[in-house]
């Protein structure tokens, strides 16, 4: 059966109207069940920090900020230790345009939007599904085969190449079960 990834905001009696009985999981921070363990923003806990021996995250969510550069700013390495899921955030608004990520925590390189997402959130994001959240990931592989399943984001986009809007956590979820 499908997996649908659906943004958050959607009516539950919308979704239900679309969909023959669809079981619906909120994947995102604000979820209040076990399912929210699969929101980057998650604190698991020692997530390796790509092209950075010795660093480790509470979440991806921290990696992302904690390496993203901007003009007045460098990384951050105490977005690694953020366990809230609030804060983690470094805006355009506070700090401006992003020049791009640090490969790496003392690296020299900068890469753009799409390679920082090939070399740094995909890669942190599948170690966590992998590494911290297998059995919830059998689960909705196992739920998958007989439901049709409702993946709760607050992005719907699920191309890395689409550098206009955020990547779909819930779409890695998705290519990850199918």
């Amino acid at each position: 059966m499908p997996i649908i990834i659906v943004n958050k905001k959607t009516s539950i009696k919308t979704i239900e109207e679309r969909l023959d009985s669809p079981i619906i999981l909120d994947v995102t921070s604000k979820s209040k069940d076990k399912f929210v363990q699969l929101s980057p923003f998650y604190p698991h806990g020692k997530i390796p920090v790509p092209f950075s021996e010795g660093y480790t995250s509470k979440s991806v969510e921290g990696i992302w900020q904690g390496l993203k550069v901007f003009n007045d700013q460098d990384v951050d390495i105490s977005k690694f230790e953020i366990e809230s899921m609030k804060g983690i955030k470094r805006t355009v608004r506070r700090y401006g345009t992003p020049l791009g990520h640090r490969k790496g925590v003392t690296g020299d390189l900068l890469l753009t939007y799409l390679d920082a997402r090939k070399l740094i959130y995909i890669p942190s994001y599948e170690w966590v599904l992998k590494n911290k959240v297998a059995s919830l990931i059998k689960e909705l592989t196992d739920l998958s085969k007989n439901n049709n399943i409702v993946l709760l984001d607050y992005t719907t986009n699920d191309d890395i190449f689409n550098l206009k809007t955020p990547l779909s956590h819930a779409g890695l979820i998705k290519k990850n079960i199918e």
